[in-house]
């Protein structure tokens, strides 16, 4: 089981597959580099959010959005900003059993359940099941729980209370919507602000069938490039780097790199992040690999600038 430590190093208490949070360093990096210090965020495909809330409480950006379609994910969200103490002591009390597993999944599938009935079957179900993947997810340890990890491995009660109560403390900077990521991105278009810091993790282009809820045909993945790319900026962009991907970006400044994914500790993938042109892209061996000493350092050269 967790320590309760970790809420300080996981600042998300949902698990998502991609390993996202790996690249919250560089963002805060390109942040500094391209004197953004204090800009809004907006996460169009938000799920575990941990690069946005990493940003928040570090005070590199004023507010964020946290975005995701997911009706689940969503009603998660507004549990945890608006109802945080009832999501607290459901927490630490839950039964952490198979047939408590067999509830929660029902009440995820069951169209008629409340807000806070969903959001909390559908974190019960990303902390217990395999992955954190939610719908299509086998509990850990199986359904005789005779593995080596069994359904309570991932559900520290104390650490994800931490957790929630420190999103809490920042609600008044959250906002919680559950739209379209297009139609999301074609609003930012028509506000021409380019006063906010967009970040678009879009399901991944080969495996997000199996990984996620809402995955992507390829025509969806080529009208969410098309809106991007007419985006005033700053915004950007993380794929797995799937021929199709590379194709539909291929005008804009890319990098590439490798990460881990969360969904198999054995599997590693190579990824590409897009840049809308204004951005200067920091110059690192990996987005996955920025240390906290290089954003301290960082911090304090773009200080002696001043």
């Amino acid at each position: 089981m967790e320590p309760i430590g970790l809420a300080a190093r996981y600042p998300s208490p949902l698990r998502y597959p991609g390993g996202k949070g790996k690249v919250a360093n560089y963002i805060k990096l390109l942040i500094i580099q391209n004197d953004m210090l204090g800009i809004d965020y907006v996460e169009p495909y938000a799920g575990g959010g941990s690069v946005a809330l990493a940003l928040l409480f570090e005070e590199f950006v004023g507010k964020i959005q946290i975005n995701d379609l997911n009706k689940g994910v969503y009603a998660f969200w507004k549990l945890a900003t608006e109802d945080h103490e009832w999501l607290c002591s459901k927490i630490f009390s839950v039964p952490l059993d198979i047939d408590e597993w067999q509830r929660q999944k029902a009440i995820y599938s069951d169209e008629s359940a409340t807000l806070q009935e969903l959001g909390f079957a559908t974190f019960y179900l990303n902390r217990t099941n395999r992955s954190g993947i939610i719908a299509r997810g086998g509990v850990i340890g199986g359904n005789d729980q005779t593995g080596r990890w069994n359904i309570d491995a991932r559900f520290n009660r104390a650490s994800l209370a931490a957790r929630i109560s420190k999103i809490a403390r920042f609600a008044s900077r959250i906002s919680i919507t559950n739209v379209d990521a297009l139609g999301l991105l074609r609003r930012e278009y028509a506000r021409r602000a380019g006063q906010r810091l967009l970040y678009l993790d879009p399901p991944y282009y080969v495996k997000g069938g199996r990984l996620y809820d809402n995955a992507y045909e390829h025509a969806d993945h080529l009208a969410v490039s098309k809106a991007v790319v007419r985006l005033p900026g700053p915004w950007v962009v993380s794929y797995d780097a799937a021929p199709e991907i590379l194709s539909m970006y291929r005008e804009q400044k890319a990098i590439s790199y490798i990460l881990g994914y969360s969904a198999s500790k054995n599997e590693r993938g190579t990824e590409v992040m897009f840049f809308s042109p204004d951005l200067a892209i920091p110059d690192v061996a990996s987005p996955s690999g920025v240390t906290g000493d290089k954003i301290r350092n960082a911090k304090l050269a773009m200080a002696t600038l001043f």
